[in-house]
Formats: structure tokens, C-alpha cells, sequence
């Protein structure tokens, strides 16, 4: 059952992920004004919600994978710490995301419905800065990061080849660093650097997945 979560889970992933990309020109469009970026997505309708949807659902399939992966560490301690990071990690992303299905689609049409600017501005930027940067994204890239790590260090310990583990160790410390993209003095603007970090890391993060899962499948 492991192998094949380590496969579909990140390409279920990156397809709603490229789809969102395509649709909403996600995520580049989150440094545009609230109004931009509610008006694109009122024009999106219910499909684009949807699309949302399946995409937090991506983040909570990765729960199974968390849970399921300690069979992989030797070291019950490790086990079960990293369980616990992951499943972490998969939950705060979601409630992140989540806000795009419920929140954001009320949002959108109290704009289109001629609410205060100013008021739905306060109220979007508010859940965004908190349910998305600080929740979802720090918390999420931060303890996706630390559970990579760990998942690396158990196959180690288990006797796995180099080439499968130090990528582990490089992708978990690119997304630990990539949490920090708007802490402290990158707070307002970000850090750019981290923005490179993030989808470059969780791109070949989806790829050693998958290439764990393969070799599992292979070995099995």
C-alpha cells in the first residue's frame, strides 16, 4: 500500500497544483491586490473552488503516507516522531488551503456584491497572512521539511543506498529554509531566496517520493 501513496499522492498533488497554476496563475497571483485577486477568482466560478478542494485533499492524502512510512524507520523513537510531523504538517497545509474553498468564495462575492474595499481587503489579507503564510506555509514547508529529514535518517538507519537519503537531507533543510520566507525582517515582503526554495524543493520532493515508492515496488 506504501509504494503506491509514495506514487499517486505527489502527482495528485502537482497536477492540481499546475491546474491551479493554469487556471489562477497560482501562485504568482498572491502578490497582486485583494481585488485582482478576487476578481480572478469570482471569474473562476465553482470549478475553480473545486480545483481548490481536490488540492487540499492532496495535502490530507498525505497523511496515509505519513502514518504508513515508519514501517520504513528502525528506530521506534524516530518512528514514531516523525508520524507525528508529518500528519502535522499534512493538517496545517490543509487548513491553509481550505480557506480557498469556504472563506475566499464569500469573500469574492461580497466584492462583487460592492462591499467596502477596505473591509474585504482587512478581512482577506488578515486570513491570508495567518491561514496561509503562518499556518499553512511556514507550518506546512516547515514541518514537511523536518519530517524529509527524518524520513532520510530512518532509511539510513535501515541500510538504504546514499543516493536515495542524501537527497532526503538537501530537499528537508530546502523547505525547513523556505518556511522562513516572511519571518522576521522579510516579514512584509519575503525572502527571496525562500521563494526559490519552496517549488524548487517541493518539485524534486514529489520526485524522490516516487522514487522511493518505485524502489519499494521493485524490492517488494
Amino acid at each position: 500500500m506504501l509504494p503506491w501513496w509514495l506514487i499517486v499522492v505527489p502527482i495528485w498533488f502537482n497536477l492540481f497544483y499546475g491546474l491551479l497554476a493554469w487556471r489562477f496563475s497560482y501562485p504568482g497571483i498572491l502578490r497582486e491586490p485583494t481585488d485582482a485577486i478576487l476578481s480572478r477568482f469570482r471569474a473562476g466560478g465553482s470549478g475553480l473552488i473545486l480545483t481548490w478542494w481536490f488540492f487540499a485533499l492532496g495535502a490530507l492524502a498525505f497523511i496515509p503516507i505519513a502514518v504508513l512510512s515508519a514501517q520504513l524507520i528502525p528506530d521506534p523513537t524516530l518512528a514514531t516522531f516523525a508520524v507525528v510531523v508529518g500528519v502535522a504538517a499534512a493538517l496545517v497545509q490543509a487548513l491553509g488551503l481550505l480557506r480557498w474553498v469556504f472563506l475566499v468564495p464569500y469573500l469574492a462575492r461580497q466584492a462583487g456584491a460592492g462591499a467596502d474595499p477596505k473591509t474585504v481587503d482587512l478581512v482577506f489579507q488578515s486570513f491570508h497572512r495567518y491561514l496561509g503564510v503562518a499556518v499553512g506555509e511556514h507550518l506546512g514547508y516547515l514541518g514537511t521539511g523536518l519530517w524529509t529529514v527524518l524520513l532520510a535518517a530512518g532509511l539510513q538507519l535501515g541500510g538504504n543506498s546514499l543516493a536515495i537519503t542524501i537527497p532526503g537531507y538537501i530537499i528537508g533543510a530546502m523547505l525547513i529554509l523556505g518556511s522562513l520566507e516572511f519571518v522576521g525582517p522579510f516579514e512584509k515582503n519575503g525572502w527571496r531566496v525562500a521563494g526559490i526554495l519552496v517549488p524548487v524543493g517541493y518539485i524534486l520532493w514529489s520526485i524522490w517520493l516516487v522514487v522511493i515508492g518505485i524502489v519499494l515496488l521493485l524490492e517488494s
